[in-house]
C-alpha cells in the first residue's frame, strides 16, 4: 500500500502548495505564469485531478524547486498517480458524487488507521445496502433519484472493498447509544445492520465503543467525521453534515478532532460491553 496512487497524488499536490506558499504566490499567479486556467490550478491543489509530468516540471521550476532528487521523486509520484481511472472516478459516479467523497474513497485504500466519529448513524463504509438506502431516502427532496442510486451503489462497493481487502487498517468506531435505537429503515433493517457490525467485530476488522446515555458522558455535539491516517505518515480529516462534506488538511483542526475523538473513546463503554449492547439490541429486534 505504500506506493498507492492516491498517496502519490497527495504527495505531489502538497509539495506544489508548499512551494507556492513559500514563494508567496497566489493560485492566480501560478495560473497566469503557466498560462493555465485558475480552475486547473485549484483542482490540482485540491486533488480533484492529477498533474502530468510535462506540466509538473515547468511548474516546479517556476515555484523555485531546484533539488534534482526532489524533482525526480515528485515526477515519479506524478506518473504513479496517473493510473487508469477507478470505478468511483468514472463519469457515471464522479459526476454524481462530491469531490470530497471521490478523494476519500481513494485515500481509504491507503489508510493504516481510521477513526470514525458517528453520533447519529453507522458509518457509510460499514452500512448494509438496505440501511444505506434508508439513510439516503431522508434526502429525497435534495438529491435526485439518480444521485441516490449512485451513492447507494458507491457505498456498497466501498463496503465490499473493505471486506475483500487482504490488508486491513486499524478501525476504531465511536457510536452514540442512540444509533442502536434509531430504526433507520425499520426494525428488520436495523437488526441486519447491527448483526453486520457484530460480524466485523468478531472478525477483528473493527473496534467499537458506544457513548452511553449517562450524565457524565461527553455529549457528541460535532457532526459526523472520520480521521484517516495514511501509510505515508500524514493524516486527513473527512467531515460531513447533511448533504455537505469536505476534506480537511489543516493540522490544528485535525488535532482538535482527534483530541475530541480520544476523549470520547476513553469515556465510552469498552469494546466487550459495547459489543454486548449491540448484540442485545439486535436480539431484541428479532
Amino acid at each position: 500500500m505504500a506506493d498507492s496512487p492516491y498517496v502519490a497524488r497527495r504527495r505531489v499536490r502538497l509539495a506544489i502548495r508548499r512551494a507556492r506558499d513559500g514563494k508567496n504566490f497566489t493560485q492566480s499567479d501560478v495560473a497566469e505564469a503557466m498560462e493555465w486556467s485558475l480552475s486547473k490550478v485549484m483542482r490540482i491543489e485540491s486533488g480533484e485531478v492529477t498533474i502530468s509530468q510535462n506540466d509538473l516540471r515547468p511548474l516546479l521550476a517556476f515555484l523555485g524547486v531546484k533539488d534534482r532528487a526532489e524533482i525526480e521523486s515528485l515526477v515519479v509520484s506524478a506518473k504513479l498517480s496517473k493510473q487508469r481511472a477507478q470505478w468511483w472516478e468514472t463519469p457515471q459516479y464522479r459526476d454524481l458524487l462530491t469531490p470530497a467523497i471521490v478523494q476519500l474513497i481513494g485515500l481509504e485504500l491507503a489508510a493504516r488507521e481510521i477513526q470514525y466519529f458517528y453520533p447519529m448513524v453507522v458509518p457509510g463504509r460499514l452500512q448494509t445496502p438496505a440501511y444505506t438506502r434508508a439513510v439516503f431516502e431522508t434526502f429525497a427532496g435534495e438529491l435526485s433519484e439518480e444521485a441516490i442510486d449512485a451513492r447507494v451503489r458507491m457505498r456498497e462497493m466501498r463496503r465490499q472493498s473493505f471486506l475483500d481487502a487482504a490488508e486491513h487498517p486499524e478501525v476504531n468506531l465511536v457510536l452514540d447509544e442512540s444509533v442502536l435505537y434509531r430504526q433507520v429503515g425499520g426494525a428488520e433493517v436495523l437488526r441486519h445492520q447491527l448483526e453486520h457490525l457484530l460480524v466485523l467485530i468478531g472478525e477483528r476488522r473493527i473496534s467499537v465503543r458506544i457513548i452511553p446515555f449517562k450524565e457524565q458522558s461527553p455529549i457528541p455535539m460535532l457532526a459526523t467525521y472520520e480521521i484517516v491516517s495514511l501509510v505515508d505518515g500524514t493524516t486527513v480529516l473527512y467531515r460531513e453534515s447533511d448533504t455537505l462534506d469536505e476534506i480537511v488538511e489543516d493540522h490544528e483542526k485535525i488535532k482538535r478532532h482527534r483530541e475530541i475523538f480520544d476523549r470520547v473513546w476513553q469515556a465510552a463503554y469498552d469494546e466487550p460491553t459495547s459489543a454486548g449492547l449491540i448484540k442485545d439490541h439486535a436480539t431484541a429486534l428479532s
